[in-house]
Parts: C-alpha cells; sequence; structure tokens
C-alpha cells in the first residue's frame, strides 16, 4: 500500500511539471498569435467568437470556468473590454489572472494610441478614454504583441522557453514577408478616402495613408441617422470616395442606403480572425482585408 501511493505521489509531481498551461484571451486574434508562438505547449481559448461585436461579449458560465483555470489572461486593453470582462473575472475568482498580476497581459499597453479623448463624456457617445482600442489592425504592431506574449510565456514556462523565443524568430521571418507583399498591394490606395460604419480600421487605414472623410455613426456607438447620413451623401457629390468600410456585425441597411444614394461601393471588412470564413488566422486576417480592397 505504501508502495503504492509512493508510485502516485511520483505520478502526480510527474503529470504537475508536465502539464500544459491555460492561456485564455479575450479576442479570436490574439488566440491565433499565442498559438503562432507557443504551437501545442499550452492550452489557449477565447473568449469572444470573431463574428461578435468586441464591445459586448455575452456573460456565458462556460467563459467563468475558463477564466478560473487560467493561467494567463491576455487582453486588447483601452477599456474595450470593460463592460463584460470584469463581471466574469469576478465570477471566476482566480487571483492570478488579475491586472497587476505575473498572470495578466493587456497589449494596449505597448502601443501610443491614436483619437484620444479631450473630454470624455457620453454626450460624444462611447468614447474610449486611453484612445482607438483597434490598434491590433495596424499589421505592423502585430510582431510587437507577438515578442510581449513570448516574454509572458517564457516568464510562466520556463522551461519552454527557448522554443517559445524559436517560433517568434521563424514568425517574425513570415510576417515581414507577408507584410512587403501587403505594402505592395497597397500602394496604389495611398491618398484616397473612404467612409467607415464604426472607427474600426483606422489604424489600418492611417498606416497606408487612406484619409477616413466620415463615419456613418455620428458618434462611436450611436447609429447612424438620417440627417447625418445626409451630410454625407452632400460630402460625396463634392469629394471622391473610394468605398465605405464595414464590419460583420454593424447594420447592413444604413451602408445600403448610403451606397445605392452615392454609387460608392460598400466593402465588409473582417475585424477579427474568424469573423469570416476565409478568416482563419492572424495572416488571412490582413490577407483578406488588402484583398477586398485591392482586388
Amino acid at each position: 500500500m505504501r508502495v503504492l501511493s509512493t508510485l502516485f505521489l511520483i505520478l502526480g509531481i510527474f503529470l504537475t511539471a508536465n502539464a500544459k498551461i491555460n492561456v485564455v484571451t479575450t479576442y479570436p486574434y490574439i488566440k491565433s498569435i499565442v498559438k503562432e508562438i507557443a504551437k501545442d505547449k499550452v492550452n489557449v481559448s477565447s473568449l469572444s467568437d470573431g463574428k461578435w461585436d468586441p464591445h459586448f461579449v455575452p456573460a456565458r458560465p462556460s467563459l467563468v470556468v475558463k477564466l478560473r483555470n487560467a493561467d494567463l489572461l491576455i487582453i486588447n486593453g483601452t477599456q474595450i473590454e470593460i463592460g463584460w470582462l470584469p463581471p466574469l473575472l469576478k465570477r471566476a475568482n482566480n487571483g492570478k489572472i488579475l491586472p497587476g498580476k505575473a498572470g495578466f497581459l493587456d497589449l494596449s499597453t505597448l502601443f501610443e494610441l491614436i483619437q484620444k479623448p479631450q473630454v470624455v463624456s457620453r454626450a460624444f457617445g462611447d468614447v474610449h478614454p486611453q484612445g482607438n482600442p483597434h490598434f491590433y489592425l495596424d499589421p505592423v504592431k502585430i510582431p510587437k504583441m507577438a515578442e510581449a506574449i513570448k516574454e509572458k510565456l517564457c516568464a510562466l514556462d520556463t522551461k519552454n522557453c527557448s522554443f517559445y523565443e524559436e517560433n517568434l524568430k521563424s514568425f517574425e521571418k513570415s510576417w515581414n514577408n507577408h507584410l512587403t507583399k501587403w505594402n505592395k498591394k497597397m500602394k496604389k490606395l495611398e491618398g484616397s478616402n473612404a467612409f467607415e460604419y464604426h472607427r474600426m480600421f483606422d489604424y489600418f487605414f492611417l498606416r497606408y495613408k487612406i484619409n477616413v472623410a466620415g463615419t456613418l455613426e455620428p458618434f462611436p456607438g450611436i447609429p447612424p441617422t438620417t440627417s447625418h447620413l445626409l451630410k454625407l451623401i452632400q460630402f460625396a457629390k463634392s469629394h471622391k470616395v473610394s468605398f465605405i468600410a464595414y464590419a460583420v456585425y454593424n447594420p447592413k441597411d444604413p451602408v445600403e442606403f448610403l451606397s445605392k444614394k452615392t454609387g460608392i461601393k460598400a466593402i465588409l471588412f473582417p475585424h477579427d480572425v474568424n469573423s469570416l470564413p476565409q478568416v482563419k488566422d492572424i495572416y488571412s486576417l490582413f490577407d483578406e482585408i488588402v484583398r477586398r480592397l485591392t482586388e
């Protein structure tokens, strides 16, 4: 009996030493980057679905379980998760993944954000006090996020650190090759004007020197009004606007109305991994955005 107990103890120690760490991300794009760096060395899951509005995620019990079992939580940040993540964290009661702890990473802290409001007021819609939260749609920023994820994985899982470091090097090389192709294709759109439904793609447009001439939302999170759409129609009569950008969760009716009245083509863009069937990972997210703009 004593021998059997000893064997079980040794087995328990072995299993604990070789257990994979559990990584939880708030969005699928982060999960995809983690998979590029960690491969099969970690268990990784996302709280949100790529088809959802990233500002609103339903508080399902399964998400609480994920957070309760997590060793590392990686968030987008800039308070985009503020409306849904804190209640889930409270219910999960997992102290090691709270802000400031070793098992927490906020990717927004890596960058200087655009569109920081001078005045924070509900009168101006759903304003993000720290700036536009959709920084990840600038492809140049992805390697820096991958590096931060690698550093966090190495801190929590030291035995596999060299594995993560080698994967990061491979990813950076591959990403830069893709970036060269995207940059070349996007060159012809420099200086063009665009309308967009929500200020989702501003970082992408800024990177490729596309001017956002207006948004269908009069203020962030405020549905389009007829009077506001008429102003955009008037603008389009005296300015060349190349396209209207919108995401899968944006209502189509205002987009189709504006497109019909102006003759400007409306383009549905993926905003996250799995938002469209073709977008399976972080590479195809940008492949598909670039393809829809340039083909």
